[in-house]
């Protein structure tokens, strides 16, 4: 399975949202999206999603935590102990030898990132 993680700011819309997903998904069959669960009820997260029409998988932080990430980001490595939580939700939620297929893409207007990941059991 395909995974886009998002990370984002408490201040993403829609917009934001789309624009990075569009970033790091084109070309790929993204089949969920994956962000870490504090983020659950978000209005942008609730809007994107039946955009698109796909489920959100929500991540506990502390499973965000042991993902080796490709990139790093101050602000996630101090909130959340990695180094961006878009690689780091793709990659758990893709599961056991998930890989990154695309590393974080930045919005924008630099209040979202996603990445995309792919399960190792495909």
């Amino acid at each position: 399975m395909i995974v886009a993680g998002l990370g984002f700011a408490s201040a993403a819309t829609l917009v934001s949202l789309t624009d990075a997903f569009e970033r790091a998904a084109r070309g790929h069959a993204v089949a969920a999206i994956a962000t870490v669960a504090d983020k659950d009820g978000h209005p942008a997260l609730a809007a994107f999603a039946a955009a698109r029409g796909l489920p959100v998988q929500l991540v506990p932080p502390a499973d965000l935590a042991g993902q080796r990430t490709l990139t790093c980001s101050l602000q996630s490595r101090a909130a959340y102990g990695t180094g961006s939580v878009a690689e780091a939700s793709a990659l758990a939620a893709a599961g056991p030898g998930g890989r990154l297929l695309c590393p974080r893409q930045i919005s924008d207007d630099r209040l979202a990132t996603c990445a995309v990941a792919i399960g190792g059991q495909t």
